[in-house]
C-alpha cells in the first residue's frame, strides 16, 4: 500500500524515496533535497536513541538557531538539515515543537515507545496534510491522489464541499473536501493519535485583527512592514543548499521580492516569467512590466510563452496533479511555468497572500463601502461566484441542500478577535481562503515539477503585523498602499502605479473554438451523465453563451463546472 502511495507523490519528490515500518504504522517519502543534500537527510528519518521516525514536508527556516539551542540541551545531531531538528525539537518540547518552528511544513512523527502519532501542519497552511479513516486504519498524505491509491476510500460526493467548491470558486475550508473520505488537517493544527485511536487536536496559532494600544504614524507602518519582507524575504533565500529564483509576473508583489533581494546585496538573481496568447482585448503577459523589472536589477531572466494549443495539450495532466479541483486559471499557469523554472532552478519564491494581507484586489473597496446587511451578506455581495438560489439550479437534486458557505462565511467573520468587518474580512482570507486558492495551487503545481515555492508575504511575523494595520491604509489608493510607498524608488513607478493584473490566462477565461469543444466533450461525456452531479438544464445554458456567465470576481462559471468534472473523471473515476 505505501508503494502505491509513493507512486503518486514521486514527482513531488524525485530525488529519493524511502519507506519504513513499525508495529502498526508504516511511512513513505519522496524526497526532495533542497537542505543537506546528503544521505544523512534521506527520510523517513528514523533516530533510534530517541526511539522517534519522521516524514516530513517543508522547509523550518529558524533551524540553524534551533540546532545549536537543541545542541546546547545535549542532543547530539548525525545530519545537517532542517528535518532532524523537528525530531529533537519534539523529543524535547513534545507537541509544543511547533511553537518553535518558523516555516512551511506538514509533517508526522512516530514516537515508537509511547506508540502514537503526531502531526503537524504550519500556521498558515503552505503545505498541505490529507487524511482518511476507514474503520480502524488512518492514512495521510500530500495529496489526494495518495490517499486514493491506498484503497478503501469513501469518494462520495460531500455536499458541503461540493456547495463551497461553487461558491467560493473551489476553496472549500478544512477539514471538508469534496470527497466525503478525505479531510485535511486544519493550518496551524495538530493532530495527536493515541495508540487506542483516540484523537486530539490542537490549534496552536490564532491571529488578532486588532490595533495596537497606541496608534501609529503612517510612516511607521511602512517602515515596521518594510522590515518584516525584508526578514521574510532573507530568512527563505538563505535556507537553502541550492540556487534560489523568483517567478517575476510583473505585478508589484513579485516585482518588490526582486528589489528587495538586490537591495539586499543579491547580485545572482534569477527570475521567469510565462505568457500566453491574447484574445480579443484581453491580454495573455505581463511582459511589459516583467522586462522592465529584470532590466534595472540585471537579473538573469527567462520569458517562457506558450501557445493555446499547449495549454489545451496539457491541461488534463495539469488538472491530474490538483489535490483538489482548482478553478483558478493561473493554476495552469503556474504548472506550465514550473515546469520550465524546474530546469533551472529548485526552489523559488513567489508572491502570493500580498494581495489578500494589504488588500489589493477590486472587490474589497466594494465590500468596504456596503452598509447595508449582516457581515456575510456585505461579503457574499461581492465575492460569491453564485447565491444560494443559482446553487440550486446548478446541481443535481440529490445534492441540494442548506446554504453551507453562508454559514461557514458567517462562523469564520464572527470569530473573536477582529475590530471591524473589513479585518474580519483580510483576516479570514489570509488564514482561511488563502490556503485553499493560490497558496495550495502554487504548492500542487510547482512540485508536480519538482519546484519547492516559498511564499514570504505569508510569514507569520509579517502576517501578524499586517493584520493589525487599520484597513483603511491598506485600501488607501486603490489598495496594498502600504506596498506601493515601499516600492516608491525601488521598482519602476509604471509598475508600481499600473492597474492591478491577474496572473494572465484568456483562453481559460474566454471559452471559444477548440478550448470550448473540450469543455462541451467534458460535459456532455457519460462519465458527467452516469455521474449525476450537475443539472443538464443549467449546464446546457452556459454551453450556449459562455462568455456571458462569469462571477462577482470574473470567472468562468462554465470553466468551473468544467474543471470539477474533469478532476472527478481523472483522480476519482480511474481509481
Amino acid at each position: 500500500m505505501v508503494d502505491r502511495m509513493l507512486g503518486k507523490l514521486a514527482r513531488r519528490g524525485p530525488d529519493h524515496s524511502g519507506s519504513f515500518s513499525d508495529g502498526p504504522v508504516a511511512m513513505g517519502h519522496q524526497r526532495l533535497a533542497v537542505i543537506d543534500l546528503s544521505e544523512h537527510s534521506n527520510q523517513p528519518m528514523i533516530d533510534n536513541e530517541l526511539g522517534l521516525s519522521i516524514v516530513f514536508n517543508g522547509a523550518i527556516y529558524n533551524f540553524p538557531e534551533l540546532r545549536k539551542q537543541l545542541q546546547n540541551m545535549g542532543y547530539e545531531f548525525f545530519s545537517q538539515g532542517d528535518t532532524e531538528t523537528i525530531l529533537k525539537a519534539y523529543a524535547a518540547w513534545g507537541e509544543a515543537c511547533v511553537e518553535h518552528l518558523h516555516g512551511m511544513f506538514a509533517f508526522a512523527i512516530w514516537d515508537m515507545r509511547k506508540q502514537t502519532l503526531f502531526l503537524a501542519r504550519d500556521r498558515l497552511g503552505i503545505k498541505p496534510l490529507y487524511f482518511s479513516r476507514d474503520g480502524g486504519r488512518f492514512c495521510f498524505a500530500s495529496n489526494t491522489q495518495a490517499l486514493l491509491a491506498a484503497g478503501s476510500i469513501d469518494t462520495t460526493i460531500d455536499p458541503a464541499g461540493l456547495h463551497h467548491q461553487l461558491t467560493l470558486h473551489g476553496v472549500i475550508p478544512a477539514p471538508r473536501t469534496i470527497l466525503k473520505g478525505v479531510s485535511k488537517l486544519a493550518p496551524a493544527t495538530t493532530l495527536t493519535i493515541q495508540p487506542d485511536g483516540h484523537e486530539q487536536r490542537r490549534t496552536y496559532w490564532e491571529p488578532q485583527a486588532r490595533r495596537p494600544a497606541a496608534p501609529w504614524s503612517e510612516q511607521a507602518w511602512c517602515d515596521a512592514i518594510k522590515l518584516a519582507l525584508q526578514q521574510a524575504v532573507g530568512k527563505r533565500l538563505v535556507v537553502a543548499d541550492v540556487p534560489v529564483g523568483i517567478l517575476l509576473s510583473g505585478g508589484l508583489d513579485s516585482s518588490l521580492l526582486v528589489a528587495l533581494l538586490a537591495e539586499a546585496g543579491v547580485s545572482d538573481i534569477h527570475t521567469f516569467s510565462i505568457g500566453f496568447e491574447d484574445i480579443g482585448s484581453e491580454r495573455g503577459s505581463e511582459f511589459e512590466y516583467s522586462d522592465q523589472v529584470a532590466k534595472q536589477f540585471a537579473t538573469h531572466h527567462r520569458k517562457i510563452h506558450i501557445p493555446n494549443d499547449k495549454v489545451l495539450a496539457c491541461l488534463p495532466d495539469a488538472v491530474a496533479n490538483m489535490a483538489e479541483p482548482m478553478v483558478g486559471q493561473d493554476a495552469v499557469a503556474f504548472y506550465l511555468l514550473a515546469e520550465q523554472v524546474a530546469k533551472q532552478v529548485k526552489v523559488v519564491q513567489s508572491g502570493q497572500g500580498a494581495d489578500e494581507l494589504f488588500g489589493g484586489y477590486f472587490w474589497y473597496p466594494l465590500m468596504a463601502r456596503e452598509q447595508h446587511g449582516s457581515d456575510v451578506e456585505r461579503f457574499a455581495r461581492h465575492y460569491f461566484d453564485r447565491d444560494h438560489e443559482e446553487y440550486l439550479q446548478t446541481v443535481a437534486s440529490a445534492y441540494r441542500g442548506e446554504d453551507y458557505s453562508r454559514k461557514t462565511v458567517a462562523t469564520l467573520l464572527g470569530a473573536p478577535g477582529a475590530d471591524s468587518f473589513m479585518d474580519k474580512v483580510l483576516r479570514m482570507d489570509v488564514t482561511t481562503l488563502v490556503v485553499d486558492d493560490p497558496v495550495k495551487r502554487v504548492d500542487n503545481m510547482t512540485m508536480a515539477w519538482g519546484l519547492e515555492a516559498r511564499v514570504p508575504f505569508l510569514d507569520p511575523e509579517l502576517v501578524e503585523l499586517a493584520l493589525q494595520m487599520p484597513p483603511e491604509l491598506k485600501l488607501k489608493g486603490g489598495g496594498k498602499y502600504p506596498l506601493k510607498r515601499i516600492a516608491r524608488g525601488l521598482l519602476p513607478d509604471p509598475v508600481i502605479d499600473r492597474p492591478k493584473g491577474y496572473f494572465p490566462m484568456p483562453a481559460l477565461k474566454y471559452l471559444r473554438g477548440s478550448f470550448l469543444e473540450f469543455m462541451r466533450e467534458i460535459l456532455h461525456s457519460d462519465a458527467c451523465r452516469n455521474r449525476g452531479l450537475l443539472e443538464p438544464t443549467y449546464v446546457n445554458k452556459l454551453l450556449a453563451s459562455p462568455e456571458q456567465h462569469f462571477t462577482r470576481i470574473k470567472g468562468s462559471k462554465l470553466w468551473h463546472l468544467a474543471l470539477l468534472e474533469l478532476w472527478l473523471q481523472l483522480n476519482v473515476d480511474s481509481v
